[in-house]
């Protein structure tokens, strides 16, 4: 895509996190806040590969390392309590991308040097991290992820990841129409376009899911 844009840096994630939040607010969004206690939620990482994280990458995000910090957080804490935390990698092959090869014109393919996972992230290596890999935008698209999170209990979803505006969007609205309170932090997502980013938040925050940040989130997940 072109025009890819960094806006967020380490050095300004603070501080644009804020003015974003203060946008999407000023556009009058409904933000109705989402009480979890009692329950019980997971953490989708969702296809933090190094397709999108590798600068040498035709589709690197430039913003995606800089919310790698606040994504380990999270997967710390819900480590931490014992909550489910599920990793996503895309993966294609010429039968099952569908529209994603003509709208995209590249697959990624599991022979593909950029098709693991970060070496940022901070995924458990014993017991090994539960991963799952998907075919389309919608990580519960012919996938176990709905079967998973109903036998461990879930009834609340985290998500986090790449891109905002496509997998973690999608999956969003997929889990909230199964019966999952779904949300995903501001800070703990990327998208190519700061606009994309915006605008995301600003159709989720007023039907699907509230606004909040990552440490909004903790404090929402905490026991």
């Amino acid at each position: 895509m072109k025009n890819k844009e960094l806006y967020f840096s380490k050095e300004n994630l603070p501080e644009e996190v804020d003015n974003l939040m203060n946008e999407i607010r000023n556009t009058g969004v409904r933000n109705r806040k989402t009480d979890l206690s009692g329950g019980r939620p997971a953490l989708l990482v969702t296809d933090m590969q190094e397709y999108f994280l590798n600068p040498a990458s035709h589709a690197f995000i430039p913003s995606a390392e800089a919310i790698i910090p606040n994504i380990n957080r999270l997967i710390h804490h819900f480590e931490k309590n014992n909550y489910p935390v599920i990793f996503t990698k895309h993966v294609n092959t010429e039968e099952d991308a569908l529209n994603m090869k003509t709208w995209w014109n590249d697959l990624i393919t599991p022979d593909s040097p950029l098709f693991s996972l970060s070496p940022l992230l901070l995924v458990p290596q014993s017991p090994g991290p539960l991963v799952l890999e998907k075919t389309q935008y919608d990580a519960f698209y012919h996938t176990d992820l709905e079967k998973i999170l109903k036998g461990k209990g879930i009834d609340s979803l985290v998500i986090c990841g790449v891109m905002t505006s496509l997998c973690c969007e999608t999956t969003l609205r997929s889990a909230f129409v199964r019966g999952f309170k779904a949300f995903m932090p501001v800070d703990a997502t990327a998208a190519y376009k700061r606009e994309h980013h915006i605008s995301t938040f600003v159709n989720l925050s007023c039907g699907f899911s509230p606004l909040v940040t990552t440490s909004e989130t903790i404090e929402l997940t905490g026991k």
